[in-house]
């Protein structure tokens, strides 16, 4: 019997990891400016789903959460939350992307 539901599997995730793998740790947005350079479009409503599907599975962990200063459209300040890889991340190691990003 088929299970219900959507599937626990993404590509999306899995690509994240391959940049996380690479990068060690980034911010949300900076790993969708990334995902963009190194795999294509994507919309960045999908990569925050991702990360935040990835950290209650286990795959992310908020490494630091930094206070960024500025002149923000909501005010004057902003928090940045820098994802990383735990343990049970599984990267593939593809050189490829390395040399997509530029590393």
């Amino acid at each position: 019997m088929k299970k219900r539901g959507r599937a626990v599997g993404s590509v999306i995730r899995d690509n994240l990891v391959e940049l996380l793998f690479h990068l060690k740790q980034a911010h949300a947005y900076a790993l969708y400016q990334k995902y963009k350079k190194a795999y294509g479009p994507v919309n960045i409503r999908s990569v925050y789903y991702n990360l935040t599907k990835g950290k209650e599975l286990g795959v992310f962990e908020i490494k630091q959460i930094q206070k960024v200063e500025g002149d923000f459209s909501w005010g004057s300040s902003a928090e940045r939350i820098l994802y990383g890889l735990t343990d049970k991340a599984k990267p593939k190691g593809d050189m490829k992307i390395k040399e997509a990003l530029g590393l």
